[in-house]
């Protein structure tokens, strides 16, 4: 009976509850997030820069800690050591921003991974790093030469072009920069999800079901704070994959051959 209930009357969060009803005008909670990131960011930077030490204190080492990751973990392993110093700004922004913004998701009373809304990752794949890459590639190679490195890979049979070069432009022209928003964008939508089944389950149990499922409520909320670190864990590492396939991208453009 009370399996029944529960089924009945506990109504499961969903794609919904992602739609945010705008704050004044048509401003929502993500889009204040994402201003709010780009201040918190600068401001973190800015006064951990003032008065650089050499034995650095807490907040100095993970500033370092931050920029010596995203300068040769990502930009100088994956651009290559000749071209990699003018794209640590980009690499090193995207990084933080996109960390700062998915971290939202666990941080308490704001608890919403703008990631979470497929417009932000698309932004930032779509107006910021496809166009770099395809622009830097462009400006190395000549239109031609990119566009020939990038659609008639050396080495291959001249008959197999024609059915290589379409999936090879369906792939770097209009797969690329989606696939690299959607990965961001899902492992936020369905972990912060997971984390709202878990916990709404938890409290409805605790307050609505029969006596004989209360107990159960204990294990849906210890459910829901495993997610929430496990889920600390796979907002880092999505940060870390989007930067790190956008300088791939820029290394790939950059190189003689793909």
């Amino acid at each position: 009976m009370g399996t029944l209930v529960l089924a009945e009357g506990f109504v499961p969060p969903g794609a919904g509850d992602f739609n945010l009803p705008p704050i004044f005008g048509a401003v929502t909670k993500p889009m204040l997030l994402v201003v709010m990131s780009v201040v918190i960011i600068a401001a973190f930077f800015v006064i951990t820069s003032r008065n650089m030490k050499v034995v650095p204190g807490k907040t100095q080492f993970v500033a370092e800690s931050i920029y010596s990751f995203t300068r040769n973990t990502i930009a100088r392993e994956h651009i290559g050591s000749k071209d990699f110093q003018r794209f640590v700004p980009l690499i090193f922004t995207l990084f933080t921003f996109i960390f700062v913004n998915n971290i939202y998701g666990i941080i308490p009373l704001i608890q919403f991974p703008t990631m979470s809304h497929i417009g932000f990752p698309l932004a930032l794949s779509i107006l910021v790093v496809y166009p770099v890459y395809h622009y830097v590639g462009m400006r190395r190679h000549g239109i031609g030469g990119y566009l020939k490195n990038q659609l008639f890979p050396a080495g291959v049979p001249g008959p197999i072009y024609l059915l290589l070069t379409p999936i090879e432009f369906f792939s770097k022209f209009v797969m690329n920069p989606i696939t690299l928003a959607i990965r961001v964008f899902a492992a936020m939508f369905a972990g912060h999800l997971i984390i709202l089944v878990f916990t709404l389950a938890g409290e409805w149990l605790l307050v609505e079901a029969s006596a004989a499922l209360k107990p159960v409520a204990a294990v849906s909320f210890a459910f829901a704070i495993a997610m929430t670190f496990l889920e600390a864990l796979i907002m880092t590492i999505q940060a870390y994959v989007f930067a790190l396939l956008a300088a791939s991208y820029i290394g790939m453009a950059l190189a003689e051959d793909h």
